[in-house]
């Protein structure tokens, strides 16, 4: 098993870390990242929204827009919550990577850094730079969605397997550095930002999709109309 002993102290400290563009923020994503607090019960929820991602092009929202809208999306959490610049920070392309080593670096060897995906990330994580390496930095959960399926027909034989080999509990996760996997099959969560976008763009309003505070903010500053 990955990862170095638990701390003999007061225990080891869990940081679940949830990436994405937020472009905008959806529900989708904050029930992503309420059910591995409830499964994890970790430390703190670090929300990092990329800067330059190198998969995707032509964000509609201002870097600080999107902040703005994840700090109204994650207010209510049962678990700390920070909002984590860094990759907006950065001038160069995004590659999570990076990021997970500059998080490693941040906190130590000990803490266990937990990184939250869902199944539309999973289905190609083997197109990540250095995809491989993410297992020294963190642990990896991924939760699925309707419409992408976690089975081995939807996954890549190499990503599943790499899966499979390193499956454990969430206890396991929770008292362990890095390494690990979590595959969770019950998050019946499908919405994506492209169709928010373009319910937006028609005048129609997404209440079902979007956090209230968030679809306010999103009216009040006219986005995603053209």
């Amino acid at each position: 098993m990955a990862g170095g002993a638990k701390d003999s102290g007061g225990g080891r400290s869990c940081i679940a870390i949830l990436g994405g563009s937020f472009d905008p923020v959806h529900n989708g994503h904050v029930a992503l990242g309420e059910y591995f607090v409830d499964l994890l019960a970790p430390d703190e929820l670090r929300i990092i929204p990329t800067g330059n991602p190198w998969q995707k092009h032509g964000l509609q929202a201002t870097p600080q827009q999107r902040v703005e809208m994840v700090r109204r999306a994650f207010g209510q959490q049962a678990v700390p919550v920070r909002i984590d610049q860094q990759e907006i920070e950065r001038a160069t392309v995004t590659y999570t990577i990076d990021t997970l080593q500059s998080l490693r670096k941040e906190l130590g060897p000990e803490v266990s850094i937990v990184f939250l995906m869902g199944a539309d990330q999973l289905q190609h994580l083997n197109t990540w730079q250095g995809w491989h390496e993410l297992f020294d930095y963190a642990h990896l959960c991924a939760a699925s969605r309707p419409g992408f399926g976690m089975e081995p027909a939807h996954v890549p034989a190499e990503v599943m397997a790499e899966f499979s080999k390193r499956a454990a509990s969430p206890d396991q996760i929770r008292n362990t550095a890095y390494g690990l996997t979590y595959l969770a099959s019950n998050l019946a969560v499908d919405i994506s930002a492209t169709e928010i976008r373009a319910i937006l763009h028609n005048g129609a309003r997404p209440d079902a999709l979007v956090p209230p505070g968030v679809l306010d903010y999103i009216e009040q500053h006219h986005l995603y109309k053209s």
